[in-house]
């Protein structure tokens, strides 16, 4: 470990571009340039003169300036034991930004174990889940000073747990312990967590890192080429006019973002909401086919929040669709990506106006058994797993087996437009079940029918 630290100099630098090495060389004679005493080395800074800079200190939450302070001061140049300084030298200050936003996991890891401890050696899982939750607050707080949450809020989740904690939670259980057991549950915040558990987290779960290196680029304005935001914040599209909260959060849609194809995670643009558009199936049928990959989800009565990835455009059929990049997840009361298992191909399910065959929307199971299901009698629906539903090898969603629900809310993702319905060759009469209905109650015909060609998927 003290021969990597003692590489500092050039060889840790050159991993900056130049024009990027000098911007840290800039903000570093920024922070030395505010001296708190006469014992403060002109080349170096004090975490008064960091939490001085009102850039730094208001971006950041005073507990996650400190905590990245005391990983800069305490890198071993040298390669020697030693209390460390109370200042942070050029060198350690380079190392440092160099470890957290161009570091491997190795480099990475050596970084968050200095944030946490100021003792060499393995720290408690307790200890690594307070600087989760600081890292994960601190990424809300960065962005919503920065203005920077295209949309999105930053409200509590429903129930006791804020989403921070919630988040938090689901990315300190995919670290695994050294017996190779997952950190699940209170009883194992006693276990230790060396640098190598530290290590193989960072490198498996890709969010640690990422909410590290935004909040070094937004906590410090930093205009480095590699930008975190660019895919972790998608921006948020409504329909002009109209006013809507959605039931997601920013770390929700953040979480759910980050398990997206890299070229869907952008942009979201709303296609149905039952606050806006009524509690219709038809609604919902009228609005959500041939728009391209979808988030759907839902909040029912108990405040269990859930929903699924189609990554396919749906489509009103009797048979199954979509492919193995569809997934169910849950938001609340934890958060959780459930994939596909290869058991089956029953992804996406959606149907209407059949008399022998379930009408309604579902992803995984079967038939009268799904992993999630929205019944055409619009606020009701089903979550079936006993133990796990077979397509996604999810649990039961919802508070109960059969629930209600009264918010659900469609996102089409990525670059969709309404250019897809009209190259599908589609009439809008095809898609929107209730305006078919509304035409046949009032006596009217359709007179574009049998003066087009059928689309070839009819």
């Amino acid at each position: 470990m003290g021969n990597d630290n003692s590489r500092s100099g050039q060889n840790v630098c050159s991993q900056f571009l130049p024009e990027e090495q000098a911007e840290m060389d800039r903000l570093f004679d920024a922070l030395s340039s505010e001296k708190s005493s006469s014992n403060t080395s002109p080349r170096s800074f004090s975490l008064k003169a960091l939490k001085a800079r009102s850039h730094i200190g208001e971006a950041l939450p005073p507990e996650m300036v400190t905590r990245l302070f005391d990983g800069m001061r305490r890198i071993d140049l040298m390669g020697k034991t030693k209390e460390s300084s109370g200042s942070v030298s050029q060198e350690q200050f380079t190392v440092s930004m160099s470890h957290l936003l161009k570091g491997s996991s190795e480099e990475k890891s050596l970084m968050i174990l200095k944030m946490i401890s100021v003792t060499e050696g393995p720290v408690k899982a307790r200890e690594v889940q307070k600087f989760t939750e600081d890292l994960v607050g601190s990424v809300v707080h960065v962005l919503n000073h920065r203005q920077e949450l295209k949309g999105w809020t930053q409200k509590k989740a429903p129930g006791p747990a804020p989403r921070v904690q919630v988040l938090a939670a689901q990315l300190l259980s995919e670290m695994k312990l050294a017996d190779g057991k997952k950190l699940l549950g209170p009883q194992c915040l006693d276990y230790d967590c060396d640098r190598a558990v530290i290590e193989d987290w960072v490198f498996r779960t890709h969010l640690v890192a990422t909410f590290l290196s935004v909040v070094i680029h937004r906590g410090f304005l930093l205009h480095l080429s590699l930008n975190p935001l660019a895919t972790l914040v998608p921006k948020r599209q409504v329909d002009k006019g109209q006013d809507f909260e959605s039931v997601l959060d920013i770390l929700s849609v953040i979480y759910v973002n980050s398990h997206l194809p890299q070229e869907q995670r952008h942009r979201w643009h709303l296609l149905f909401s039952s606050k806006l558009h009524g509690h219709s199936f038809a609604q919902l049928c009228g609005r959500i086919p041939h728009r391209g990959p979808c988030v759907a989800l839902l909040e029912d009565h108990y405040g269990h929040v859930f929903g699924g990835f189609a990554s396919c455009s749906w489509e009103i059929k009797p048979q199954f669709q979509g492919d193995d990049r569809c997934f169910l997840f849950s938001i609340s009361p934890s958060m959780a990506v459930y994939t596909c298992t290869g058991y089956n191909d029953h992804y996406m399910y959606l149907n209407h106006g059949q008399q022998t065959i379930p009408n309604g929307l579902g992803m995984g199971g079967q038939h009268d058994y799904f992993g999630l299901w929205i019944d055409v009698d619009f606020g009701k629906g089903h979550s079936k797993a006993k133990p796990t539903c077979t397509t996604y090898n999810s649990p039961q969603l919802s508070a109960k087996e059969d629930f209600r629900f009264e918010k659900m809310e469609v996102w089409a993702v990525g670059d969709t437009s309404d250019s897809k319905l009209a190259n599908s060759g589609k009439s809008i009469l095809d898609v929107d079940p209730e305006a078919q209905i509304l035409l046949e109650i009032s006596g009217r015909s359709r007179h574009s029918q049998g003066l087009r060609e059928v689309p070839d998927d009819e």
